[in-house]
Protein backbone atom coordinates (compact mmCIF):
# COMPACT_ATOMS: atom_id res chain seq x y z
CA UNK A 1 0.00 0.00 0.00
CA UNK A 2 3.09 2.48 -0.55
CA UNK A 3 3.46 4.65 2.80
CA UNK A 4 0.28 5.61 5.24
CA UNK A 5 -0.37 7.88 7.64
CA UNK A 6 -2.18 7.88 11.25
CA UNK A 7 -3.32 10.39 13.81
CA UNK A 8 -2.32 10.38 17.49
CA UNK A 9 -4.39 11.02 20.38
CA UNK A 10 -3.79 12.23 23.58
CA UNK A 11 -3.63 8.89 24.96
CA UNK A 12 -1.16 7.52 22.28
CA UNK A 13 -3.76 5.74 20.55
CA UNK A 14 -3.75 5.76 16.65
CA UNK A 15 -6.42 6.68 13.69
CA UNK A 16 -6.03 6.04 10.04
CA UNK A 17 -6.07 8.79 7.99
CA UNK A 18 -5.10 8.04 4.68
CA UNK A 19 -1.84 5.81 2.54
CA UNK A 20 -0.13 6.72 -1.28
CA UNK A 21 0.94 4.50 -3.39
CA UNK A 22 4.52 5.73 -3.71
CA UNK A 23 5.34 3.29 -7.04
CA UNK A 24 7.80 1.58 -6.11
CA UNK A 25 8.45 -1.53 -3.95
CA UNK A 26 8.43 -1.80 0.04
CA UNK A 27 9.89 1.40 1.37
CA UNK A 28 11.90 0.83 4.84
CA UNK A 29 12.64 4.11 5.91
CA UNK A 30 10.93 7.31 6.50
CA UNK A 31 11.69 11.06 7.49
CA UNK A 32 9.72 14.59 6.62
CA UNK A 33 11.42 17.95 5.88
CA UNK A 34 12.40 20.69 8.71
CA UNK A 35 8.72 22.30 7.72
CA UNK A 36 6.69 18.76 7.46
CA UNK A 37 5.48 19.70 4.02
CA UNK A 38 7.16 16.77 2.45
CA UNK A 39 7.66 12.81 3.51
CA UNK A 40 10.99 10.96 2.39
CA UNK A 41 10.85 6.90 1.64
CA UNK A 42 13.83 4.93 1.45
CA UNK A 43 13.50 1.60 -0.83
CA UNK A 44 15.79 -1.25 -0.18
CA UNK A 45 14.49 -3.93 -2.49
CA UNK A 46 14.52 -1.64 -5.58
CA UNK A 47 16.85 1.19 -4.64
CA UNK A 48 14.68 4.19 -5.00
CA UNK A 49 13.97 7.50 -3.32
CA UNK A 50 10.57 8.80 -3.17
CA UNK A 51 9.01 12.35 -2.28
CA UNK A 52 5.59 12.69 -1.32
CA UNK A 53 3.81 15.83 -0.61
CA UNK A 54 1.66 16.05 2.58
CA UNK A 55 -1.26 18.53 3.35
CA UNK A 56 -1.54 20.92 6.43
CA UNK A 57 -4.47 18.62 7.98
CA UNK A 58 -1.83 15.60 7.91
CA UNK A 59 -3.43 14.05 4.83
CA UNK A 60 -0.51 12.17 2.23
CA UNK A 61 -0.72 14.21 -1.42
CA UNK A 62 1.00 13.67 -4.49
CA UNK A 63 4.08 11.68 -5.16
CA UNK A 64 6.19 14.34 -6.30
CA UNK A 65 9.64 12.72 -7.43
CA UNK A 66 11.33 9.33 -7.00
CA UNK A 67 14.81 8.69 -8.54
CA UNK A 68 16.63 4.79 -8.55
CA UNK A 69 19.63 4.57 -7.92
CA UNK A 70 21.82 2.42 -10.40
CA UNK A 71 25.18 0.84 -9.79
CA UNK A 72 26.75 -2.34 -8.48
CA UNK A 73 28.19 -3.12 -5.21
CA UNK A 74 31.01 -5.40 -4.00
CA UNK A 75 29.29 -7.56 -2.14
CA UNK A 76 27.25 -10.62 -3.71
CA UNK A 77 24.24 -11.39 -2.59
CA UNK A 78 22.10 -9.16 -0.56
CA UNK A 79 25.06 -6.15 -1.55
CA UNK A 80 25.47 -6.13 -4.99
CA UNK A 81 23.11 -3.18 -6.47
CA UNK A 82 21.43 -0.13 -4.83
CA UNK A 83 19.43 -0.66 -1.67
CA UNK A 84 18.16 2.35 0.09
CA UNK A 85 18.37 1.78 4.32
CA UNK A 86 18.13 5.41 5.46
CA UNK A 87 17.05 8.80 4.06
CA UNK A 88 16.62 11.76 6.14
CA UNK A 89 17.37 15.86 5.11
CA UNK A 90 20.32 17.77 6.08
CA UNK A 91 18.77 20.18 9.38
CA UNK A 92 18.95 23.21 6.92
CA UNK A 93 16.77 21.88 4.68
CA UNK A 94 19.23 22.24 1.50
CA UNK A 95 19.78 18.79 0.99
CA UNK A 96 18.16 15.23 1.43
CA UNK A 97 20.83 12.51 2.29
CA UNK A 98 20.40 8.96 0.73
CA UNK A 99 22.58 5.98 2.71
CA UNK A 100 22.67 3.16 -0.43
CA UNK A 101 23.81 0.09 1.88
CA UNK A 102 24.32 -1.89 -1.95
CA UNK A 103 26.99 0.48 -3.67
CA UNK A 104 28.76 1.62 -0.31
CA UNK A 105 27.67 5.11 -1.23
CA UNK A 106 25.25 8.58 0.40
CA UNK A 107 23.75 10.24 -2.50
CA UNK A 108 23.48 14.36 -1.51
CA UNK A 109 20.58 15.56 -3.32
CA UNK A 110 19.74 19.10 -3.85
CA UNK A 111 15.98 19.50 -3.20
CA UNK A 112 13.99 22.35 -4.31
CA UNK A 113 11.28 22.94 -1.53
CA UNK A 114 8.38 24.31 -4.20
CA UNK A 115 8.53 21.81 -6.85
CA UNK A 116 9.43 18.94 -4.40
CA UNK A 117 12.35 17.78 -6.90
CA UNK A 118 15.62 16.28 -5.90
CA UNK A 119 18.66 16.81 -7.79
CA UNK A 120 22.10 14.70 -7.36
CA UNK A 121 24.77 17.10 -6.74
CA UNK A 122 27.36 15.18 -4.78
CA UNK A 123 28.04 11.84 -2.84
CA UNK A 124 29.99 10.33 -0.26
CA UNK A 125 32.09 7.35 -1.42
CA UNK A 126 32.38 5.35 1.57
CA UNK A 127 34.90 1.72 1.38
CA UNK A 128 34.12 -1.23 -0.55
CA UNK A 129 31.92 -3.67 1.22
CA UNK A 130 31.56 -1.13 4.25
CA UNK A 131 27.62 -1.68 3.41
CA UNK A 132 26.49 2.19 4.94
CA UNK A 133 23.44 2.07 6.57
CA UNK A 134 22.17 5.05 8.72
CA UNK A 135 22.89 8.39 9.78
CA UNK A 136 21.83 10.95 12.11
CA UNK A 137 22.76 14.63 12.40
CA UNK A 138 23.45 16.57 15.44
CA UNK A 139 20.98 18.99 16.56
CA UNK A 140 22.67 22.08 15.75
CA UNK A 141 23.66 20.55 12.02
CA UNK A 142 27.34 20.74 12.24
CA UNK A 143 28.15 16.81 12.63
CA UNK A 144 26.29 13.77 11.34
CA UNK A 145 26.98 10.25 12.16
CA UNK A 146 27.05 7.57 9.73
CA UNK A 147 27.02 4.19 10.54
CA UNK A 148 28.31 1.18 8.83
CA UNK A 149 26.64 -2.40 8.61
CA UNK A 150 29.61 -4.99 7.40
CA UNK A 151 32.60 -2.69 8.68
CA UNK A 152 31.03 -2.31 12.41
CA UNK A 153 32.07 1.14 12.45
CA UNK A 154 30.62 5.01 12.50
CA UNK A 155 32.33 7.82 10.73
CA UNK A 156 32.21 11.38 12.41
CA UNK A 157 31.66 13.94 9.72
CA UNK A 158 31.40 17.39 9.39
CA UNK A 159 28.86 19.37 7.60
CA UNK A 160 28.98 23.14 6.87
CA UNK A 161 27.03 25.15 3.99
CA UNK A 162 27.47 28.25 2.49
CA UNK A 163 25.45 30.54 0.71
CA UNK A 164 25.29 30.43 -3.27
CA UNK A 165 27.55 27.10 -2.79
CA UNK A 166 26.11 24.10 -4.66
CA UNK A 167 27.50 21.56 -2.92
CA UNK A 168 28.16 21.48 0.97
CA UNK A 169 31.69 21.32 2.49
CA UNK A 170 31.93 17.49 4.32
CA UNK A 171 35.06 16.15 6.14
CA UNK A 172 35.66 13.05 7.68
CA UNK A 173 36.37 13.69 11.50
CA UNK A 174 36.88 10.01 13.13
CA UNK A 175 36.52 6.31 12.85
CA UNK A 176 35.12 4.73 15.79
CA UNK A 177 34.02 1.03 16.44
CA UNK A 178 30.88 0.01 16.84
CA UNK A 179 31.24 -3.07 19.35
CA UNK A 180 34.11 -4.24 21.46
CA UNK A 181 34.32 -7.80 19.08
CA UNK A 182 36.95 -8.74 17.29
CA UNK A 183 37.61 -7.91 13.50
CA UNK A 184 36.68 -11.48 11.28
CA UNK A 185 33.58 -12.57 14.20
CA UNK A 186 29.95 -12.25 12.60
CA UNK A 187 28.85 -8.84 14.07
CA UNK A 188 26.67 -6.24 12.23
CA UNK A 189 25.50 -2.76 13.16
CA UNK A 190 22.21 -2.75 13.32
CA UNK A 191 21.27 1.16 14.08
CA UNK A 192 22.49 4.59 16.01
CA UNK A 193 19.85 6.40 18.06
CA UNK A 194 21.10 10.14 19.45
CA UNK A 195 20.10 10.69 23.16
CA UNK A 196 17.01 13.81 23.40
CA UNK A 197 20.37 15.90 25.15
CA UNK A 198 22.55 15.77 21.70
CA UNK A 199 25.34 14.31 24.34
CA UNK A 200 25.18 10.50 23.94
CA UNK A 201 25.27 8.44 20.65
CA UNK A 202 23.64 4.29 20.37
CA UNK A 203 24.64 1.48 18.78
CA UNK A 204 23.59 -1.75 18.26
CA UNK A 205 24.78 -4.43 16.97
CA UNK A 206 23.57 -8.36 16.29
CA UNK A 207 25.38 -11.49 16.43
CA UNK A 208 27.08 -10.36 19.60
CA UNK A 209 24.37 -8.84 20.63
CA UNK A 210 25.09 -5.46 22.36
CA UNK A 211 24.41 -1.65 22.70
CA UNK A 212 26.69 0.42 22.48
CA UNK A 213 26.78 4.01 24.09
CA UNK A 214 29.66 7.11 23.21
CA UNK A 215 29.70 10.48 25.02
CA UNK A 216 29.92 13.36 22.23
CA UNK A 217 32.08 16.00 22.49
CA UNK A 218 29.12 18.86 21.47
CA UNK A 219 32.18 21.31 20.32
CA UNK A 220 34.26 18.67 17.75
CA UNK A 221 31.64 16.24 17.25
CA UNK A 222 34.00 13.56 18.37
CA UNK A 223 32.86 9.93 19.80
CA UNK A 224 34.34 8.39 23.27
CA UNK A 225 32.52 5.25 23.32
CA UNK A 226 31.21 4.41 27.70
CA UNK A 227 30.41 0.81 27.09
CA UNK A 228 29.85 -1.91 25.13
CA UNK A 229 27.05 -4.31 26.57
CA UNK A 230 24.54 -7.34 25.97
CA UNK A 231 20.65 -6.47 25.24
CA UNK A 232 19.46 -9.89 26.43
CA UNK A 233 18.00 -10.56 23.13
CA UNK A 234 19.11 -11.43 19.59
CA UNK A 235 19.32 -9.01 16.61
CA UNK A 236 18.37 -5.83 18.17
CA UNK A 237 16.91 -4.42 14.90
CA UNK A 238 16.55 -1.14 16.36
CA UNK A 239 16.80 0.72 19.74
CA UNK A 240 15.09 3.69 20.89
CA UNK A 241 15.44 6.23 24.04
CA UNK A 242 12.39 7.05 26.28
CA UNK A 243 12.00 10.60 27.04
CA UNK A 244 13.28 10.91 30.44
CA UNK A 245 16.81 10.17 29.13
CA UNK A 246 17.30 8.04 31.15
CA UNK A 247 16.31 4.49 29.69
CA UNK A 248 16.52 2.31 26.73
CA UNK A 249 14.43 -0.36 24.82
CA UNK A 250 15.99 -2.65 22.77
CA UNK A 251 13.88 -4.08 19.73
CA UNK A 252 15.16 -7.65 19.02
CA UNK A 253 13.48 -8.71 16.14
CA UNK A 254 14.99 -12.74 16.65
CA UNK A 255 13.86 -13.41 19.90
CA UNK A 256 10.46 -11.62 19.42
CA UNK A 257 11.27 -9.16 22.64
CA UNK A 258 11.94 -5.76 23.70
CA UNK A 259 14.26 -5.62 26.72
CA UNK A 260 14.41 -2.50 28.83
CA UNK A 261 17.52 -0.56 30.46
CA UNK A 262 18.29 2.11 33.09
CA UNK A 263 20.78 4.11 31.68
CA UNK A 264 23.56 5.22 33.74
CA UNK A 265 25.89 8.21 32.21
CA UNK A 266 28.17 8.85 35.13
CA UNK A 267 29.41 5.10 35.49
CA UNK A 268 28.71 4.58 31.60
CA UNK A 269 26.61 1.16 32.17
CA UNK A 270 23.00 -0.46 30.72
CA UNK A 271 21.53 -1.91 33.42
CA UNK A 272 18.56 -4.30 32.72
CA UNK A 273 15.53 -3.05 34.57
CA UNK A 274 12.20 -4.12 33.53
CA UNK A 275 10.56 -7.71 32.58
CA UNK A 276 10.85 -8.39 28.48
CA UNK A 277 7.93 -7.66 26.49
CA UNK A 278 7.18 -10.88 24.02
CA UNK A 279 6.10 -9.65 20.36
CA UNK A 280 6.36 -11.55 17.34
CA UNK A 281 9.68 -10.12 14.98
CA UNK A 282 9.47 -6.45 15.83
CA UNK A 283 11.49 -4.20 13.39
CA UNK A 284 11.31 -0.50 14.73
CA UNK A 285 10.16 1.47 17.39
CA UNK A 286 9.67 5.50 18.47
CA UNK A 287 8.51 6.50 21.65
CA UNK A 288 7.14 9.58 22.46
CA UNK A 289 5.81 11.24 25.49
CA UNK A 290 1.34 11.33 25.39
CA UNK A 291 -0.15 13.80 27.16
CA UNK A 292 -1.05 14.28 31.19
Amino acid sequence: EGVAVFKRDKNGDLSRINSVNIDGMRGCFLSTDVDGKYLYVAGYHDGKVTVVHTHKDGRLGSLMDGVFHTGLGSVAERNFRPHVNCVRPTPDNKYLCAVDNGIDQVKIYGFDSEKGKISQVDAVRCELESAPRQFVFSKDGRFFYLMYQLKNAIDVYSYEYEEGERVPKIEKLQTISSTDTPAGELTAACTIRMSPDDRYLFCSNAGDETVSMYKRDEKTGLLEQMCCLPISGEYPKDIAIFPDDRHLASINHESDSITFFKIDYEKGLLIMSSTEIKCNEPNSCVIVKVSD
